[in-house]
């Protein structure tokens, strides 16, 4: 596991003198009574940076969230707020822990027509069964935070790429980049915990190792 200490002011990180990693440690926000959820932190994803290029080329003219957010597959979002993170990492790391890493492709683009005249457009990422697994652990681990799995079809694993209009231009875009687009491989070793702070983009707070 490692962490990545985070500007804001919620301590996520403790200066260790010892030479161990810093932990999450709570904020002086007191605790609401209910479960909370917040869009500024997520449980997700991100492929190894080797493997980033090719996607951010697709992002940087399609995508209006390529600066707040790194590629990612959400796992669960939204998801707690920082000061409920310690509680829950015991149980999000034991998850994690049982089950096994694996190797991933992004190879084919598909769609989400929300409106006529809205949809977005995503890598699959494969094995779909392989995420399904990990998300539905993650989700068992903090079952408050199930919003990525409440739909008719239930948790659909996938790595948006862009935003466009209707079903034809979305078509006819994603025609074009088929036509260019090699399939990535890379393993799938680890979920992170990210959050952000203001408008900065989400940063990595945590990391989660598969397996033991």
């Amino acid at each position: 596991m490692r962490t990545l200490p985070c500007a804001t002011d919620i301590t996520l990180a403790a200066k260790q003198t010892n030479g161990t990693p810093p932990v999450l440690l709570s904020s002086n926000a007191a605790p609401m009574a209910h479960p909370a959820w917040t869009h500024r932190t997520a449980a997700v994803f991100i492929p190894p940076a080797e493997v980033w290029p090719p996607i951010q080329a697709i992002r940087r003219v399609h995508d209006r969230q390529v600066q707040r957010w790194m590629p990612h597959v959400t796992l669960l979002y939204p998801f707690a707020p920082r000061y409920e993170l310690p509680g829950l990492l015991p149980s999000l790391e034991a998850a994690c822990a049982a089950l096994s890493p694996f190797e991933a492709t992004l190879a084919s683009f598909h769609v989400f027509q929300h409106r006529s005249d809205r949809s977005t457009f995503w890598l699959a990422p494969e094995p779909r069964e392989s995420f399904q697994r990990i998300q539905s652990a993650l989700q068992a681990a903090a079952p408050d935070y199930a919003h990525t799995s409440r739909f008719p079809g239930g948790f659909t694993p996938h790595l948006s790429v862009g935003q466009s209009g209707s079903a034809e231009e979305v078509a006819a875009l994603l025609d074009r980049l088929r036509e260019s687009w090699t399939p990535l491989v890379f393993p799938v070793a680890e979920v992170s915990i990210i959050a952000r702070e203001g408008n900065r983009p989400f940063e990595v707070v945590r990391t989660l190792r598969l397996g033991r």
